[in-house]
């Protein structure tokens, strides 16, 4: 990956529908030079996929919960795969620690929020702390995007 990959993976990232003509022109390239590019970012793995960002306040989630899960070890491959089978999960992650899973969810609002725990975290065998923190304000979301 040289610099104008670098360059192509921003200019992606900040806007994904943006054609492979106009990052031609950019870059004083062809349209062909610039999708064999990305091809090969995306043969390569480095790109795993083209994808959009959707307000979660425009669709009705106005609650944004991260959860610090501790699991006995046993139980955690269990409860992973089936936390990761909730809608409202976005993200879930095994953390270094005790077995301990991170998880953000996006939630209606506090009933929402407050049956989720109860109902579908806490009902589950093998938890052992569930830990959650409510964001209340976002300055910077990555959107899926790495600074290269």
């Amino acid at each position: 990956m040289d610099a104008l990959d670098r360059k192509l993976l921003e200019d992606l990232t900040s806007e994904g529908r943006i054609s492979y003509a106009e990052l031609g022109r950019k870059y004083g390239l062809t349209r062909v030079s610039i999708k064999e590019r990305i091809d090969k970012l995306r043969g390569e793995g480095i790109i795993e996929n083209f994808t959009i960002t959707i307000s979660p306040e425009a669709t009705g989630k106005h609650v944004s919960a991260f959860f610090e899960i501790d699991v006995e070890p046993f139980h955690l491959d269990n409860i992973a795969r089936t936390l990761a089978q909730e809608d409202t999960v976005e993200n879930l992650y095994l953390m270094t620690g005790s077995s301990t899973l991170h998880m953000h969810a996006l939630l209606r609002d506090m009933e929402d929020l407050e049956r989720f725990v109860l109902e579908r975290i806490y009902s589950l065998k093998g938890i052992t702390r569930v830990q959650t923190h409510m964001i209340l304000k976002r300055y910077k979301s990555r959107k899926g995007g790495l600074r290269l």
